[in-house]
């Protein structure tokens, strides 16, 4: 199986914060936020396997600090693990204040895409290569989220099934 390394799929945006993306706290809104992770992430995938890739799940957004307007915020993503089908991606999300250049984590991502055919049929990936201090301890650290995935996919289709899908007025 072909094999890339990290640095191959990291992507990195930046973008200034207007007053269009903030809340009434003044701050970037979350969901503004999630959707530049998603969006980037997705471009990481993309460029390991060379297909097209879905998002399977969102694993977790932490946000750690709030962005505000006088703040750029600067989205870095690339792959961390990948199994047959599925890679883990990493995002990590940095806010810089324009006025002083302070630089701090805003909040962290990890997400799982899958690579698809032209039939939509997943494919195999490319394994993953870390090279630096940072890729290698996701790299190996990956293991344990993939667990932890696993067994919240398969809690969340047991409640699935207890969910009711008829229309509130309809029970």
């Amino acid at each position: 199986m072909e094999q890339k390394r990290v640095s191959e799929t990291r992507c990195v945006r930046v973008s200034r914060v207007f007053p269009a993306d903030v809340n009434n706290h003044n701050t970037m809104f979350g969901g503004k936020l999630m959707s530049q992770i998603d969006d980037i992430a997705s471009i990481s995938a993309s460029k390991l396997c060379r297909v097209t890739a879905v998002t399977a799940s969102t694993d977790s957004v932490d946000f750690l600090l709030p962005i505000r307007p006088t703040d750029s915020v600067s989205l870095e993503s690339f792959v961390t693990w990948t199994g047959r089908t599925s890679m883990e991606v990493f995002v990590k999300v940095i806010k810089e204040d324009l006025r002083t250049g302070e630089r701090n984590i805003a909040a962290t991502s990890f997400l799982t895409f899958v690579g698809l055919d032209e039939n939509n049929n997943p494919v195999e990936v490319p394994k993953i290569i870390p090279e630096t201090e940072e890729e290698r301890k996701l790299y190996e650290t990956a293991g344990r989220r993939a667990e932890m995935r696993k067994a919240r996919r398969e809690e969340s289709k047991k409640f699935a099934d207890f969910l009711v899908t008829e229309y509130p007025w309809d029970r």
